[in-house]
């Protein structure tokens, strides 16, 4: 099943995912990871999902490139349509075709995503003949030229090197040049800056940002991190406990978050206090996320959030639309809908 070139749909999403579940059948029960989804993202666009850790996010994008292991994992419902085809329609071997090529994905610990046997030039090159049909000559050369991209000296001497040889940034650099490497549609970025210290944080999202404004591709960004979605995201989809709570554009997230859950994230945000010229102390939401396997009734954030009242721990709201764009699942949020 091939993938109608962009061209053709100058008008569709690039991505639409609609109603999407991924559970996880363990002895524990059934776990709803990530219990009907939706999001969009444009030709182009940034768009981030962010949340704490289990609240779905990267299941959502291991479904995306059907990475799930089975078992125990599964995708049973939604569609995953990219340029105009259901993903969940596809073969195996289909979906081999997609992966690196149309869709790529940088994981968070490239230690564990490359492999260390293997020079990180045999690795892209590997890539690209795979997919590009290149020679073994041309996708070396290619290597070398998005080695380059991504900022990494002297690419014609370090292509020949094993990954244990380079630093955490270095290694990270060489996954975004891995991703870019046959030109993909979309970027998905799995806390691409997680085990990164605060200076090449900073550089790594430099290079995906200037890299996405060459390329055209779309970025799907994944993370914990409103600081890192503040500075590169169009569109912020915040979920939690599987599903998603709120949804808009990056200022309006930032100027009127209208779910709680996300008033809270954005409370938590190290900001500097001005008037005492240092920290002030950091504010933590009561609580955890609750196991997948194990939700409360009504609403999922009902039992950490202080503007919760009756109706919230026996009824879960839908998403209501507060204005065009800006979605939130919160029944305080009726009123404006």
């Amino acid at each position: 099943m091939d993938i109608a070139p962009e061209e053709s749909m100058p008008n569709r999403m690039l991505l639409e995912i609609r109603g999407l579940k991924t559970f996880f059948y363990t002895c524990e029960g059934v776990s709803k990871a990530v219990d009907g989804v939706d999001l969009s993202i444009g030709r182009g666009e940034t768009v981030g999902i962010v949340g704490e850790s289990g609240c779905g996010k990267s299941v959502t994008a291991l479904s995306i490139l059907r990475l799930v292991p089975d078992p125990p994992g599964r995708i049973v419902g939604g569609e995953i349509d990219f340029n105009g085809k259901n993903l969940l329609q596809f073969k195996i071997s289909e979906m081999r075709k997609v992966r690196g090529d149309q869709i790529s994905m940088i994981f968070q610990e490239p230690m564990t995503s490359l492999n260390p046997l293997f020079t990180i030039g045999f690795q892209i090159s590997e890539i690209l003949r795979l997919h590009k049909d290149l020679s073994k000559g041309a996708a070396w050369d290619r290597s070398v030229e998005v080695l380059k991209m991504v900022g990494i000296p002297s690419p014609e001497k370090r292509i020949r090197d094993y990954p244990h040889h380079l630093s955490g940034g270095m290694r990270q650099r060489v996954m975004i040049a891995m991703s870019i490497a046959c030109e993909p549609s979309l970027i998905i970025a799995d806390e691409p800056t997680t085990a990164l210290d605060v200076t090449i944080q900073a550089q790594i999202l430099d290079i995906m940002c200037d890299l996405k404004e060459k390329t055209g591709a779309s970025v799907l960004l994944i993370t914990h991190n409103l600081g890192v979605i503040a500075d590169t995201a169009a569109k912020v989809v915040v979920m939690y406990a599987g599903k998603v709570v709120e949804q808009a554009d990056v200022e309006e997230i930032f100027e009127n978050p209208r779910h709680p859950y996300t008033a809270a994230l954005m409370k938590a945000l190290p900001y500097p206090d001005e008037a005492a010229g240092s920290k002030k102390e950091l504010y933590v939401i009561p609580g955890i996320v609750p196991s997948p396997a194990h939700l409360p009734p009504g609403c999922k954030f009902h039992n950490r959030c202080a503007s919760a009242f009756a109706r919230c721990e026996k009824e879960e709201p839908p998403l209501f639309r507060i204005a065009p764009g800006h979605l939130a699942r919160c029944w305080l949020a009726e009123k404006c809908a």
